[in-house]
């Protein structure tokens, strides 16, 4: 039996954060392709096979918090890539309907898990700031995303055989590490001395929590646009699929190089501010979009979401961390991912019912609306919260 050791390295995190989102990275932009034009299913079956698969990834959320907070962290992690890694496999010989669709289950319930449990497992780290292990997490995982995103655009042409046969080479990298790496003792016991635990502040952690995860619904509803609806309005506008795969890099790109000269900013500011900073230019750049009707246009418009996702995303798994006490990392950064995959999941849904009803200008205020809006909610509960700390 391997020996355990006192605590997970965080290289091994960023390891398996970037392995697991490369392999991920295949499915969701292979869905949509796959089963229109190679399985000649419709667009719509494409998209609830997308719902489904994010429902998937949410009951994965929720028992990978469950597992690692009553369970066994370790087997847990080890059972969720499993799932994932073996739904590949098979999906190497047989990807035909409705297998196909079956297997993404699969996918996202192992995906949905192991994103809370390596959350959890990051935030049981103590050689470092919890703030800096997030940000780094946050670089592994969106270079995770932009190698599988470039990879499957290039792999298709050989075969969807090909795809999964390299997803699968990911999902056994990750697999290896996971069992290799992640056998420590986590403490688990309380923190007595942890504000976010005393029972006076106790129902205000809760409320700024629920608050927190609010936002990261909105956000992450909103973002889903561009990974579903933004690609058809500028193909409509004449600008070819090529091109909006390139902002896809671009994005990339400025995360994995620009992300550690954000972070050093960063750490001068509180958790909460960066978010208030970074969330409210996000939330600014959909206004831009009802305005945008070339490529140049776009182009910057990507630049600046991308601004305000590394000011403001990284931070927010750290705050939620900083708010719940050693016996609920796994609870909390559950919930989280629960509110990240929900989002995920209704975005594309409502994006086009908004669209069959109104159009792209309504839809990209509705997405800024909605995000100040619970922004808006975050600062009074936070802020109430921090009154009622001062008079302790």
């Amino acid at each position: 039996m391997l020996k355990k050791r006192s605590e997970v390295n965080l290289i091994s995190v960023i390891a398996c954060s970037l392995l697991l989102n490369a392999g991920a990275a295949f499915m969701w932009p292979l869905v949509t392709i796959y089963m229109h034009n190679y399985l000649h299913k419709s667009l719509t079956l494409a998209g609830m096979s997308l719902l489904l698969m994010s429902c998937c990834m949410m009951l994965g959320n929720y028992l990978g918090e469950r597992l690692f907070d009553k369970w066994s962290p370790y087997s847990a992690t080890i059972l969720s890539v499993s799932f994932s890694t073996i739904a590949i496999f098979i999906l190497i010989f047989f990807h035909g309907w409705p297998i196909f669709t079956i297997m993404l289950l699969f996918v996202g319930f192992g995906d949905g898990a192991c994103m809370t449990l390596f959350n959890a497992y990051a935030a049981t780290i103590k050689s470092q700031s919890t703030r800096t292990i997030f940000n780094v997490l946050y670089i592994g995982t969106n270079l995770g995303v932009v190698i599988g995103t470039l990879l499957v655009g290039f792999l298709l042409k050989y075969g969807v055989a090909t795809v999964f046969t390299v997803a699968f080479g990911f999902y056994i990298g990750l697999l290896i590490l996971t069992i290799t790496m992640f056998n420590v003792d986590i403490d688990k016991r309380e923190d007595s001395g942890s504000i976010s635990e005393s029972g006076s502040t106790k129902v205000n952690t809760k409320a700024i929590i629920a608050a927190i995860c609010l936002v990261v619904l909105t956000v992450y509803l909103s973002y889903t646009l561009w990974e579903s609806v933004i690609s058809v309005h500028m193909t409509e506008l004449g600008i070819s699929f090529e091109k909006y795969s390139l902002l896809w890099t671009l994005n990339g790109l400025m995360i994995v190089f620009l992300q550690p000269f954000v972070n050093r900013i960063g750490e001068k500011f509180k958790l909460s501010t960066q978010t208030y900073v970074g969330i409210f230019i996000f939330a600014i750049a959909f206004l831009g979009l009802i305005f945008a009707k070339n490529y140049t246009a776009f182009v910057i418009v990507m630049i600046v979401t991308t601004i305000g996702e590394m000011i403001g995303f990284p931070g927010v798994p750290a705050w939620i961390d900083s708010l719940s006490g050693p016996s609920e990392r796994g609870k909390y950064q559950g919930i989280y991912n629960l509110f990240m995959s929900f989002g995920r999941a209704v975005g594309p849904l409502i994006g086009g019912f908004i669209i069959d009803f109104a159009s792209y200008q309504y839809l990209f205020g509705f997405a800024a609306g909605i995000i100040i809006i619970t922004l808006a909610g975050l600062i009074i509960v936070n802020w109430f919260k921090q009154r009622q700390l001062d008079q302790i």
